[in-house]
């Protein structure tokens, strides 16, 4: 396998027909389209996450013996589909967190909303707040609050729904979904922050990444085609391009 070879691997979980692809992989980096409907990383349930997966392909792949090192840079709520860079080294990932608190990292995101934005592009900025399990706006700062900022451009209008490709400025907890849904347009299918539609998985995609190699500092771009939720509405990823 050289780095920018893509396969797609069936994975042993109960999300329907969708599958993990390898992105990009060499000897400090595993890039992967995660499926919508799986964890990142593993929590205290038996479920199969990204990371536990990404573990086992490099040790069966590689035949690697013992422990196999898989950290991720990033993190997807599980409902959302998309890119996930991992380091495979302690160094890979010292030198990629500190690319990613240095802004080196560029993230689009393609998301479906609710309505029709009045403004064709624009930017969205809030100061956010983080609870357990979300996140809400707040009117004023105060204590514990984060700002948040992120841009969009609206690609086309889809069945009452608008097609937006999204670029983070900043990377907050459900930042995109809360942020979405304050402007009055959440994401198809998320319930959670007000979304009228129910969809088993969110409209919420990791589209493009780029970010310098941990090692030769070069830009590594990858992308990643939408999972079949999407191809079902006849969205493909040409029209978040």
């Amino acid at each position: 396998m050289w780095p920018w070879q893509r396969h797609s691997y069936y994975m042993k979980s109960s999300v329907k027909g969708d599958m993990v692809e390898i992105v990009y992989v060499d000897n400090h980096i595993l890039v992967l389209n995660k499926p919508a409907g799986m964890l990142t990383q593993p929590n205290d349930t038996d479920d199969l996450s990204l990371e536990s997966w990404g573990k086992s392909w490099l040790k069966e792949r590689f035949q690697k013996q013992g422990n196999v090192f898989l950290t991720a840079v990033h993190r997807l709520d599980r409902p959302v589909s998309g890119l996930v860079l991992f380091a495979r080294t302690s160094k890979a990932l010292s030198r990629l967190n500190e690319a990613q608190r240095n802004q080196q990292f560029y993230k689009e995101y393609c998301a479906l909303t609710e309505g029709r934005f009045a403004e064709h592009s624009g930017a969205l900025e809030h100061d956010l707040k983080r609870s357990a399990y979300c996140s809400y706006v707040v009117d004023k700062k105060s204590s514990g609050t984060k700002k948040c900022l992120l841009t969009y451009h609206a690609l086309q209008n889809f069945k009452g729904c608008t097609l937006l490709k999204i670029t983070l400025q900043t990377g907050r907890y459900h930042q995109i979904r809360v942020q979405l849904a304050a402007a009055g347009h959440p994401i198809f299918g998320d319930q959670k922050y007000g979304s009228k539609q129910a969809s088993e998985f969110l409209f919420l995609h990791h589209a493009l990444l780029v970010f310098p190699h941990p090692i030769t500092q070069e830009q590594v771009q990858c992308r990643a085609p939408f999972p079949l939720h999407w191809h079902r509405l006849g969205i493909s990823l040409s029209s978040c391009s």
